[in-house]
């Protein structure tokens, strides 16, 4: 047997060993946890075969890479808070889910994501408690357009005026560093949306537009009225929409950054779901998601397959690898995984340590495109308000 066939069963024995994989992952963490951000990748179009793709600068003393989306510097990778609070399973304690985002940002984390219809409401006020300490060294991004009363959307100007200042108390805040819609309104067009923030702008209440889950078109018309500074969208190894509906070429054309939300799949690709995985209907939205459904929890795990097969090479986890993967992609791709465990904030950060070659990036490649991905990515109620435009 030569050496690549060993390395082959070594892998394939170790994927389809749980107790194995669970060991990687525990190291990986751990090793997580004692240096974070010592190498990563800038996405250089130059780059010659063979080159690890790394990060050219850092900052800060924990020396986090820095990105910019538009021309606001936060850290390679963010924290997305939604989950601490809501949508994947009960909230989190309000203890642990502060000591998460004070843990993330001593360890470099300077973008933190939040939205007042998560919770509604409570995710903001944890994630304005969390930061007030160190407020001034940090950008907070969050988001309208959810009319929370009603029911649908509602990005009317002055609705989007009001919240603004309702989220600017619960953050304990006097500015938002970026401000997105959440989800683009067809009731109103997106230049009076972009104009309504361009005068909260003006008045220093927010620092930087945003867009999520925007079409390439409703994206180029609102970069007319104000520069969009980042687009948020749902974007991992496994879902690759952005890749196909001109979002990203658009971003990189006209010099927007990108915020891949769920980069882990939703939590999908962490390799810790199964056929008989469970969801709380209650108060976990990926209950309804037909990607979570049993038959296609088991259908995927190719998927998880292909990058537990570098994961294990490089003595990481899948988790490290799938943020390492979508860091490859662009210089300006920001992800922002969440979690409400320390340990899980160890692991995601490790993804800074781990070095990607092109090889190791084409053979993922390679890997995903043989295969295919069952389920839709959210519901159709859910699908209903993505932009399609």
């Amino acid at each position: 047997m030569n050496n690549s066939e060993s390395v082959t069963k070594q892998t394939e024995s170790n994927i389809a060993n749980p107790d194995r994989r669970n060991l990687i992952i525990k190291a990986a963490s751990l090793g997580a946890g004692l240096a974070v951000a010592t190498t990563s990748w800038a996405a250089s179009d130059n780059r010659k075969t063979g080159d690890a793709v790394r990060a050219p600068s850092h900052s800060g003393e924990s020396g986090m890479p820095t990105r910019h989306l538009g021309d606001l510097a936060v850290s390679a990778l963010g924290a997305g808070c939604m989950s601490i609070s809501a949508n994947y399973g009960p909230p989190a304690d309000k203890n642990q889910g502060i000591e998460t985002l004070r843990t993330a940002y001593e360890k470099g984390v300077t973008f933190f994501d939040t939205a007042e219809v998560y919770g509604p409401y409570t995710n903001e006020k944890l994630v304005g408690e969390a930061v007030a300490p160190f407020r001034n060294k940090v950008a907070i991004a969050t988001k309208f357009g959810f009319d929370i009363k009603n029911g649908g959307l509602n990005s009317r100007p002055e609705n989007i005026k009001r919240m603004v200042e309702e989220s600017l108390g619960r953050l304990r805040t006097d500015r938002i560093d970026l401000l997105y819609q959440h989800r683009v309104d067809p009731s109103v067009p997106i230049e009076e949306v972009a104009g309504a923030v361009k005068d909260l702008i003006n008045q220093g209440k927010v620092l930087h537009f945003g867009l999520s889950e925007a079409s390439a078109t409703t994206i180029r018309r609102a970069h007319t009225v104000h520069p969009v500074a980042a687009v948020q969208t749902e974007y991992s190894f496994m879902e690759r929409s952005p890749e196909k509906n001109e979002v990203l070429a658009t971003c990189e054309a006209l010099g927007i950054g990108f915020v891949p939300w769920g980069p882990l799949g939703m939590g999908y690709l962490p390799g810790k779901m199964w056929a008989n995985t469970k969801f709380d209907p209650a108060t976990d939205l990926r209950v309804g998601f037909d990607r979570f459904s049993e038959e296609n929890l088991a259908a995927n795990q190719p998927v998880i397959n292909v990058l537990w097969k570098l994961a294990e090479q490089k003595r990481v986890s899948p988790s490290q690898i799938a943020l390492a993967w979508l860091l490859a992609q662009k210089p300006w791709i920001v992800p922002i995984p969440g979690t409400r465990s320390v340990n899980h904030l160890n692991e995601n950060l490790g993804a800074l340590n781990v070095t990607l070659t092109p090889t190791d990036v084409r053979e993922l490649e390679a890997g995903f495109l043989q295969l295919t991905v069952h389920g839709g990515r959210m519901n159709e109620a859910q699908m209903q308000v993505v932009d399609q435009t």
